[in-house]
């Protein structure tokens, strides 16, 4: 009887040092996966991995052959931007002896630093996409980032313009 007493209590005792061990393995698979899921995003720390370009600063002039709007915190090209892209590749094809200048834009609100990166981020990526698709780097320049202000459309924060000049 003793026995069976002992053995119960030892069954106890294991049960619950099992359920102690799947909670914490639960935890960190939920950790592990979180983390997955989110290091695709537009972190911060990811958009400061983006490669050093030559930022010129220059009047933002010339005529705006295309504008790309992005997700918030996101720098990735959206596939809906191809008509834009499309037609500032189009636009360089019709003036062979002009340049196209993409300037990205942020908002003023968060971190300075952060928000210029992104915008920065941003106008990469839509020079590297004109790029992709065949147009030459010496036709395109990149524009130092510029802040909107916090007044307008919250998209209007999250662009690229392209512009043709001279």
């Amino acid at each position: 009887m003793a026995s069976e007493q002992q053995d119960d209590s030892q069954r106890a005792a294991l049960w619950i040092v099992g359920l102690v061990v799947a909670a914490v393995l639960l935890v960190l698979l939920g950790r592990i996966v979180f983390n997955q899921m989110h290091r695709g995003s537009a972190a911060p720390a990811a958009v400061a991995q983006v490669e050093e370009v030559e930022l010129i600063d220059i009047p933002l002039n010339g005529d705006l052959v295309g504008t790309v709007f992005f997700a918030t915190a996101e720098y990735s090209v959206p596939a809906e931007a191809a008509a834009d892209l499309a037609k500032a590749i189009e636009v360089l094809l019709a003036a062979p002896g002009r340049k196209i200048v993409i300037a990205g834009f942020h908002d003023a609100s968060g971190d300075p630093a952060k928000n210029v990166a992104l915008a920065k981020a941003r106008a990469v990526a839509a020079r590297n996409a004109l790029k992709d698709a065949g147009v030459e780097s010496a036709r395109v320049l990149l524009r130092k980032p510029e802040s909107t202000l916090a007044d307008g459309p919250a998209e209007q924060a999250r662009r690229v313009e392209i512009r043709l000049i001279d």
